[in-house]
């Protein structure tokens, strides 16, 4: 699945010169986290967030520096504080530093980037416009819809295969570990040394979406026995 098959299409803007009051009833109505800034083009000029509108003047929350602390303040920040708190447009508070991906980036590359930006949502470009709004939410959404895809008509010998790479990806020392595969069903045997790696052996099997299901039947070997490492 890529960017294209989970965004939001449907996508909920305000022009530069919307004021932080209509913003902030935009987010609340529409139970959303942010909002692209769009210029008369159609091109994508910022993102304003709820982030962005926390420091504001109207309700006391924005940020007072003791004199002291304000010393060391780089007279720029102080300026960017100000506007952020203070600015009655989109154009002034907005993010203009916005992290977005591809029609074609994959789940993987989206949830990186969410979880390394700390962000709920970011938009899908092509050509610098926006093509729809991915969020931590669609991507809940492709995981369902992977779950309850039809079953793939893999042969045993190919979920088996299968089974062992992801074994191997997850990083299981796999030496006593012997993967069986019977009428669609993976069947985990051999000993480990601890739960985790038993529990390691089940997800990463369990992430073979050909298989029918997965049996496991690893056992933990006691302290005594465990191998060196």
């Amino acid at each position: 699945m890529q960017a294209k098959d989970i965004m939001t299409t449907f996508v909920v803007s305000v022009a530069p010169n919307a004021t932080a009051q209509q913003i902030a009833k935009l987010l609340l109505e529409r139970r959303i986290s942010a909002v692209p800034v769009i210029g008369e083009a159609g091109q994508l000029l910022g993102m304003v967030s709820e982030g962005d509108l926390m420091r504001r003047s109207e309700n006391g929350t924005e940020r007072h520096r003791s004199w002291w602390l304000g010393l060391l303040d780089a007279p720029e920040q102080v300026a960017l504080d100000y506007i952020q708190s203070h600015g009655r447009y989109a154009s002034d508070v907005m993010t203009r530093d916005i992290v977005s991906v591809g029609q074609e980036a994959t789940l993987e590359e989206i949830a990186d980037q969410l979880e390394k930006n700390r962000i709920k949502r970011m938009p899908v470009l092509r050509d610098g416009k926006v093509l729809g709004i991915v969020s931590r939410a669609d991507l809940l959404h492709g995981l369902v819809a992977r779950k309850t895809a039809p079953a793939s008509t893999a042969s045993d010998s190919e979920i088996r295969a299968t089974a062992q790479a992801a074994l191997e990806e997850a990083g299981l020392r796999s030496t006593f570990v012997t993967v069986v595969v019977s009428n669609g069903i993976v069947q985990l045997w051999g000993a480990v040394d601890s739960d985790a790696e038993k529990q390691v052996a089940r997800i990463a099997a369990e992430s073979v979406a050909s298989a029918r299901g997965v049996d496991n039947n690893i056992a933990v070997l006691p302290p005594n026995v465990r191998a060196a490492d």
